[in-house]
């Protein structure tokens, strides 16, 4: 049984506002917010206010959000759609080897259709260089996709400036933003961005919805066809208690953004500091950018113990954590991301990945430090 839940960067406990806001969609506002019914009209009512509240968060208009079923339909849409619509300049397409394969599985697929994928390498702090972003760029290049956070080391990349090479070059530019929203500011008004994925189950919102934000210059071919829902380019039925919650969600964030992110951050350098003081600096290794990261992930490596012991003793000691994205658990592989940073075998082999959220408290990081120095310790006598 878990004790201590530290991975949030996987998924989040759902806010007990978020539930009160999404329970009555389930039980008497139940109307499909497509009819003409008094149902239907307050089913979309409340669809209209999510989009509204959603959107004046991240600086965008009410047109521009599409609802979908989550971060890796938003990823989908973005680069499916952007490729098929652009694909009589180009077939084109540029992205990073770190990006959650929710766009790399995508790209894969876009490859067999005939679309060239450049995958951009990162520095040991996962981070992309912008003179490989300039290289990279060719006459027929349509689109460029990288994520603004990742997910398992938390690096946050320099999307500005890439946004800038991208739209001085006339090139689309998509941010999977699932990782960086409530821990980054978001203003797509002022950012360089086309399109950018978000996900609300990562705020502490329910499972099974997300956003794409498309510019209103950005043509898309939708990826469901069936209906006339989110202005032609997402057919089917709203989620309308999910799309409530996700509201909800935001509220939540948009009132406790500074509180929330300096507990967060204050979460983190407490535990990378007492496991350094527990075990020796030697002997825990902090990965990723030390200063441009989100405030919420610890990666670390504990050399001479593989992650799949430690995770399994962790569990053991009622102690969530991950080895990454929660899409390859069960997998023995190691981290895309980290081979990808290209750090050493001892590095990338025995890397877990905490990660924090409102709920977690100083005294839960003092009794993990306190169980993990204990695992630690007994593994390697």
């Amino acid at each position: 049984m878990t004790d201590i839940y530290f991975d949030h960067a996987a998924t989040t406990p759902v806010h007990p506002e978020v539930l009160q806001a999404m329970l009555p969609y389930f039980t008497t506002v139940y109307g499909n917010a497509s009819s003409t019914h008094g149902s239907g009209r307050q089913a979309r009512a409340a669809t209209l206010h999510a989009r509204e509240t959603i959107s004046q968060f991240i600086g965008c208009t009410p047109n521009e959000l599409i609802f979908t079923s989550g971060g890796t339909e938003s990823d989908n849409m973005a680069l499916f759609g952007a490729a098929a619509a652009g694909s009589h300049k180009g077939k084109h397409i540029i992205t990073s080897q770190i990006e959650h394969h929710a766009v790399l599985h995508a790209c894969e697929q876009l490859e067999k259709r005939g679309y060239e994928v450049t995958y951009l390498p990162v520095d040991k702090t996962g981070r992309i260089k912008l003179e490989h972003v300039q290289q990279a760029i060719r006459p027929d290049t349509i689109l460029i996709s990288t994520m603004y956070a990742n997910n398992e080391v938390g690096t946050i990349q320099p999307i500005d400036d890439i946004g800038l090479m991208a739209r001085d070059k006339g090139i689309l530019f998509h941010v999977d933003a699932v990782q960086a929203l409530g821990h980054v500011p978001i203003d797509l008004s002022r950012l360089p961005v086309d399109l950018m994925s978000f996900s609300a189950h990562k705020i502490q919102g329910p499972k099974g919805i997300g956003a794409l934000y498309a510019a209103k210059h950005v043509k898309l071919e939708p990826l469901l066809y069936g209906g006339n829902q989110e202005r032609k380019r997402r057919a089917g039925t709203e989620n309308t208690a999910a799309i409530a919650g996700f509201s909800k969600a935001v509220q939540i964030i948009d009132r406790n953004t500074y509180e929330t992110r300096q507990k967060l951050e204050k979460l983190r350098s407490e535990m990378a500091a007492k496991l350094q003081q527990a075990l020796g600096r030697e002997q825990v290794v902090i990965n990723g950018h030390p200063v441009e990261r989100v405030p919420h992930i610890l990666n670390v490596s504990f050399p001479g113990i593989s992650t799949e012991t430690m995770l399994m003793n962790l569990d053991l000691e009622g102690i969530a954590a991950a080895s990454g994205s929660a899409c390859t658990a069960g997998s023995l592989e190691v981290s895309h991301v980290l081979k990808a940073m290209r750090l050493e075998d001892e590095i990338t082999r025995s890397a877990i990945r905490f990660s924090f959220g409102p709920s977690n408290s100083l005294q839960e990081i003092d009794k993990a430090v306190e169980k993990i120095a204990t695992v630690v310790q007994r593994i390697r006598n």
